[in-house]
């Protein structure tokens, strides 16, 4: 008897790899859904799949399936693609984390200049907590298939030894970390592991990953809400508005969208869900 033959899908890097229902079912019960939800999902997918598929067409249908069964989880489902909205620039992402270490107790300065020991620094994110102090890195791709590899590692790392080595810092910098939207290169974390850099990026580490951070702590960007349109998320990132409990404990922030009194309720109905569900 024949097996039956795996089905091959394209991923985003153009490689091809056998599908997963395993991998697929993980993906929607770690954002919350129900196994047995999951598995529908699952099981609808699969009919249609033919080789060649792309996974980002396969993403959009578990989108549009979770979303008709449970909105606010498909927020957090379509978080990758909401951090990626947060370009072109970098400076939102930028902003955003500041945003997300205040969140977790850290006073934050963004793009600070700082003097090294043989030149100036412009340091995206300068964090404090205590006796802590932090120099961030905030290393942001628009395509889900770049990663962030050695080079930009080594240029951290240079970065933190000069200004450590300053004899103008005061208080020094504790450690550096180097956080992306995306992942990083095999060269890139056998690296930072030799040099005590730390790396935090969508799936790495195992434990304290972007992605499971963000997830674990409701800590969403506005760019995941389903009922903002692009240009209202624009308009309200330019405003400082960039996590969704920032609508939820500033509703005079749908002023400067112009929503009606209908369109508020919607949008701080869903952002209120995807702070609050776990």
């Amino acid at each position: 008897m024949k097996r039956n033959k795996k089905i091959l899908v394209k991923k985003y890097n153009g490689k091809y790899e056998p599908f997963s229902e395993f991998k697929l079912e993980r993906s929607l019960k770690r954002v919350g859904s129900s196994p047995k939800v999951a598995k529908e999902i699952v099981k609808s997918i699969k009919v249609g799949l033919r080789d060649g598929t792309r996974t980002s067409q396969i993403h959009d249908q578990a989108l549009n399936l979770l979303s008709q069964k449970r909105a606010p989880l498909s927020a957090r489902y379509n978080l990758k693609q909401a951090l990626l909205a947060l370009g072109p620039s970098g400076h939102t992402f930028e902003n955003f984390i500041g945003e997300f270490l205040k969140a977790k107790g850290y006073s934050v300065e963004l793009r600070q200049m700082v003097m090294g020991k043989c030149v100036m620094h412009e340091v995206d994110v300068v964090a404090r907590k205590g006796q802590e102090h932090v120099l961030v890195e905030a290393k942001f791709h628009n395509h889900p298939g770049f990663k962030t590899d050695i080079k930009t590692a080594l240029y951290v790392k240079a970065r933190f030894d000069d200004i450590v080595k300053s004899k103008l810092r005061k208080p020094h910098f504790h450690k550096a970390i180097l956080i992306t939207n995306t992942k990083f290169t095999q060269d890139a974390i056998a690296y930072a592991e030799c040099e005590g850099l730390e790396l935090i990026g969508w799936n790495y580490p195992a434990k304290g990953s972007l992605q499971e951070i963000i997830e674990t702590s409701g800590l969403l960007p506005v760019t995941s809400l389903s009922s903002l349109s692009l240009v209202q998320q624009r308009d309200l990132l330019k405003n400082g508005f960039v996590l969704c409990h920032d609508l939820v404990n500033n509703p005079m922030s749908m002023k400067i969208i112009n929503a009606t009194n209908l369109q508020e309720n919607i949008i701080l109905d869903e952002a209120s869900k995807v702070c609050k569900i776990k």
